[in-house]
This record gives C-alpha cells, sequence and structure tokens, in this order.
C-alpha cells in the first residue's frame, strides 16, 4: 500500500503577497490559481523537483497564518540555495551544518518557517 504527501496547507493572510513569494523569490512553480468562489481561491505551487506541492490556504483550515513551523525541503547543494534566496530578496539564514545535514531557514511573510535541508553522504 502506497501513501504519498500529495498537498500541504501554508496558511497564509494574503493570497497574492504569498504567491508572490513563493513563485517570484523562492522559485516555487505555478500550478494552479482558481478561483471557487469569492470566499475561496485554490492557489496550488510546487517546489522545483517535487512531487509534493503547497496550496496557500486563506480559511481553509483553522490554521492561523503563520503556524506552519519547521516544513522542510530537502536540495542537492543548501549553499545554492541560501544563495538564490538571499539574491531574491528572501532573509534566509546561514547554511549551518549539523551532524544529519546542511541546513538554511526561512520564514513567509506569515511567518511560516521552512527548513531547507541538504543530506550528507552517508558513510559505509
Amino acid at each position: 500500500m502506497d501513501m504519498k504527501i500529495q498537498l500541504v496547507p501554508i496558511p497564509v493572510s494574503d493570497i497574492d503577497r504569498a504567491k508572490a513569494f513563493y513563485v517570484d523569490q523562492v522559485g516555487f512553480h505555478d500550478d494552479y490559481d482558481v478561483t471557487v468562489d469569492e470566499n475561496l481561491r485554490f492557489v496550488q505551487l510546487t517546489p522545483p523537483g517535487s512531487a509534493c506541492s503547497i496550496v496557500l490556504d486563506l480559511n481553509m483550515t483553522p490554521m492561523a497564518p503563520g503556524a506552519v513551523q519547521g516544513l522542510q525541503v530537502v536540495v542537492d547543494d543548501s549553499q545554492a540555495v541560501h544563495d538564490h534566496l538571499v539574491a531574491n530578496g528572501v532573509a534566509a539564514e546561514p547554511v549551518q551544518d549539523f551532524p544529519w545535514g546542511r541546513f538554511t531557514f526561512f520564514t513567509d511573510p506569515d511567518g511560516n518557517r521552512w527548513a531547507v535541508q541538504q543530506m550528507l553522504p552517508r558513510e559505509g
């Protein structure tokens, strides 16, 4: 039995601002932007190379904007991603080395916090 995480809600206070941040600054792909009705707009974005997407959540779940902390993406080169983020105006933290990987961290305009991990080669 396969179970795949497909879509993660990211609670935001302003869909347009969040979409601009994730697409124009971070580099996510703009998959869907559909206004369902006057109370619901479905905006799905996908990190490059990912099989899992995010949906910008404005009134879809009870989570408050900024409630997501520690959502993580895995990359080949955390320094290159850090440099890309900073070059695009994202306040990414300097790359840090941990026993389980090299990380940089950033937050979106609402305070949702992301971790960017570069996996270390396995020994043996």
